[in-house]
Formats: C-alpha cells, structure tokens, sequence
C-alpha cells in the first residue's frame, strides 16, 4: 500500500497562487487515478481533480480553468497548480487514488494522507 503525503499548503490573498505536492512512498506508476479531493469546514469531501495514467484529467465545475493536475511517475508525485484562488476554495486539501468505475472516481478509504489546509483571505 503507498502512503500519500501532503504538502504546499499555506495562507494567501484572493487571486494569488499556491502549488500542492502529494508525494508517494512507493511507485504510482501502475497506479491508474490519482486525485484531490477537498473538505471546508461543515462541507463534505469533494473531488477537485483527477488525472489518469494515461494523461486524461477532469476538474470540479468550480475550479475549472483555474488549476491544474499532474503528475510526475518517476518522482511518485501528484500535484496541484492552483491559481486565481477565491475564498470559498479554502479547504484541507487531500490527495488520494480513487478507483475508476464507469467513469466515475471512488476514493479509497485507507488512502487518505494528513491533508493540508489551502486559506484564502479575501
């Protein structure tokens, strides 16, 4: 089982950048799914993004063009460019592997990392 850490978090204004780091302790090559996922205060978790081996990504209506997803196999890394941030995205910010199943992500409950909190100020 790979453990999945979370990392680049931090406080920034609205309309500023961050970029969020999930590093793997072992290879996510033959992994198919890597994915964020998010949870506000009171809100449920939501998936933010996610991206195949293969390349192919899918983003949450709300965050589409403005982050992106990818991930470097050979350094067992996922990451998240956030830009033109809003307050509403601030959240603890997770990575996992979901599983892909017609289309659609299911997280994997022994997947979960520490998370880190993203907060916007506006």
């Amino acid at each position: 089982q790979v453990q999945l850490v979370e990392s680049g978090g931090g406080l920034v204004q609205a309309g500023g950048s961050l970029r969020l780091s999930c590093a793997a302790s072992g290879s996510i090559f033959s992994i198919n799914a890597m994915g964020w996922y998010r949870q506000a205060p009171g809100k449920q978790r939501e998936l933010v993004a996610a991206i195949t081996s293969g390349g192919s990504t899918n983003y949450a209506d709300s965050v589409k063009g403005r982050f992106t997803i990818s991930r470097d196999n050979a350094k067992n890394t996922v990451y998240l460019q956030m830009n033109s941030l809003k307050p509403e995205d601030t959240a603890v910010y997770y990575c996992n592997a979901p599983r892909l199943r017609g289309g659609s992500y299911y997280p994997r409950p022994d997947y979960w990392g520490q998370g880190t909190q993203v907060t916007v100020s506006s």
